[in-house]
């Protein structure tokens, strides 16, 4: 029987998922075993981009040619997986999204670079956006372990089964001190997607968010106990925008509970 196709690209980012792939050390070799890699351009050379059963795809569009690469990409492969924060939520590169991109290249460059055909005025978005995407792994940079459940499930013929619960969870399951309530720290573990362990605080670090928002994630509630602790909605606004994209108006629309009104 003919081992599954599989494919990992990058689009705009910084490469970590895909350096993580190859972080998997002692379990690399089985994979390579287990699969024909097709291409994978950061791990070898001459890559073919042909047909492929998965395709992993890390990063954000960000430019004309990051979109005609992802739809080439989803022509040629039965299932396409969006592989970290990036590809999943925009991440860094979608944070000031709701700047006008030609405001953004004419404080950066100067307001002559607009009549410059090579720079585009393209609003980072995820790929969801643009194609079809069968399953995403989230994290900046993905948990490899994760990649390696979700490649086994994939090899059997099922959708891999991630955590779809809030980092709060992970928090009690190790008995943290709360640093949002009990410290008054900026902490948006409440309405980030966890599968890291709560890593961050548990070593005293408040989350930042990086593995983008859990589920139905109840941004009202966390923007009124963050407003309560002193901060400010626009520090909030810049936090939670951080990985995943600037939120909207509607879901920071906190103190709706007590009949007032945003600062």
């Amino acid at each position: 029987m003919d081992k599954p196709k599989i494919a990992v690209y990058g689009l705009t980012c910084c490469a970590g998922c895909q350096l993580n792939i190859l972080n998997c050390e002692d379990e690399l070799l089985e994979l390579a075993a287990a699969v024909d890699i097709k291409s994978f351009i950061m791990a070898q050379t001459g890559n073919d981009d042909c047909e492929v059963d998965i395709a992993f795809v890390e990063g954000a569009v960000a430019s004309q040619r990051n979109l005609e690469q992802l739809k080439g990409i989803r022509e040629r492969a039965g299932l396409l997986i969006a592989l970290g924060t990036g590809a999943c939520w925009g991440c860094v590169q979608a944070m000031i999204n709701d700047v006008p991109r030609k405001e953004i290249l004419a404080e950066v460059y100067g307001k002559e670079v607009l009549d410059n055909p090579f720079f585009e005025c393209f609003e980072p978005k995820p790929l969801r956006d643009f194609v079809k995407v069968d399953f995403e792994i989230v994290g900046c940079p993905i948990e490899r372990s994760q990649f390696l459940q979700a490649v086994a499930s994939l090899l059997h013929g099922d959708l891999p089964l991630l955590p779809t619960y809030a980092v709060c969870t992970d928090c009690k399951f190790r008995e943290n001190e709360c640093l949002l309530i009990e410290r008054g720290e900026r902490c948006l573990g409440p309405v980030t997607k966890a599968g890291c362990g709560a890593r961050c605080p548990t070593n005293n670090l408040p989350c930042e968010g990086c593995r983008g928002p859990v589920f139905e994630a109840n941004f009202a509630s966390e923007v009124d106990v963050l407003l309560d602790k002193g901060f400010s909605i626009e520090e909030i606004k810049q936090a939670m925008g951080h990985f995943g994209g600037p939120p909207s108006d509607e879901a920071l629309s906190a103190r709706k509970f007590r009949g007032t009104e945003l600062p």
